[in-house]
């Protein structure tokens, strides 16, 4: 996908930089002209997404999408971030409880089969930080326009879970084998390297200089990370991703689904909370993996992971459709 420049001057919508409104609403929808605006205004939490998040903005994208006086919505976050994905302490914090945390996977679950499908134009402004879950909000988008401040990674697999939110879908469709690159490694790419990647669709330029890593540098630091995430996570992010490239948004969907609760329930691994601990609350970067290595996890643990649940109202409830209706990723 060619690199395609929108001088700053031009742009209708800017990037915010300050909280837009001095209240508690999570998400503050905005009505200009005929184009709607949904502003991510969680600045002091890195515009992370809740139930809440997710909720608001389905009930939100589908009022506009019936509303006759709306031509296209736009979705932006307040402050130096897009978007830092799902909120980890949430997580963290119900992990010895069952499901607890269902009803908001469930909400953001159908947001993204909801975006993917969506029948009028939507536009993500991206500045700062779209990482997991908040990069689904991007990808997916009819446009998406990203600064040179922006960048964007899947790093799932270094908390033990997978990059879900149907990125299972959007990866195994870019270029060559990039998308099981990126899912696998967690990279950061940055401004315009996301465009170049397929993961947006145009590009804000300002002055900043750029640096590029020489020869092959870079392999020793890709190995490095890989070497730091979780078995378990690397094994179920490739099965996944490849099994995406065959699939319909709807089957992936449904699939990232199953893999997350299964993830949470922790039913062969508690990566995922030993992984978010580490990282995110002892902040100490030295989580312990089980199973420890690549050769200790086994194709019929994996198995279970992906297994649909025994109860099928658990499954989530999504459209299957044999030819969906067309969106950026086909």
């Amino acid at each position: 996908m060619a690199i395609i420049y929108i001088p700053s001057s031009s742009t209708m919508f800017p990037m915010p930089q300050k909280v837009l409104r001095q209240n508690r609403e999570v998400v503050v929808p905005e009505e200009i002209g005929r184009a709607r605006m949904l502003t991510l205004n969680r600045p002091n939490h890195l515009n992370y997404l809740s139930g809440e998040v997710a909720l608001t903005l389905g009930q939100n994208f589908e009022k506009y999408e019936k509303d006759d006086n709306a031509d296209f919505v736009i979705i932006k976050g307040v402050g130096r971030t897009f978007s830092a994905g799902g909120d980890l302490h949430m997580f963290y914090e119900g992990r010895n409880t069952r499901d607890s945390c269902l009803e908001g996977v469930y909400r953001m679950y159908w947001l993204c089969y909801h975006i993917h499908t969506y029948k009028k134009p939507h536009i993500a402004l991206v500045h700062g930080m779209s990482v997991g879950g908040g990069a689904s909000l991007m990808a997916p988008m009819k446009f998406s326009v990203a600064t040179e401040k922006a960048f964007s990674s899947t790093p799932e697999t270094n908390i033990g879970f997978h990059p879900d939110c149907g990125f299972s879908y959007m990866l195994p469709r870019l270029p060559g084998r990039l998308g099981e690159y990126l899912g696998l490694t967690g990279e950061k790419l940055r401004g315009k390297e996301v465009v170049a990647a397929g993961l947006a669709t145009h590009f804000v330029p300002s002055q900043e200089a750029e640096a590029s890593r020489k020869g092959n540098d870079w392999i020793m630091a890709v190995l490095k990370t890989l070497k730091k995430a979780s078995p378990i996570a690397l094994k179920i992010t490739l099965r996944s991703i490849r099994e995406g490239r065959t699939q319909t948004i709807s089957e992936c969907l449904r699939r990232e689904f199953r893999i997350s609760m299964n993830i949470q329930r922790a039913i062969i691994s508690g990566d995922f909370y030993e992984g978010i601990r580490a990282q995110i609350i002892d902040k100490d970067k030295s989580p312990k993996w089980n199973p420890s290595t690549l050769d200790k996890v086994h194709d019929d643990q994996l198995d279970l992971i992906f297994k649909p649940f025994e109860d099928h109202d658990l499954e989530l409830q999504i459209p299957i459709k044999e030819e969906e209706e067309e969106y950026r990723y086909k």
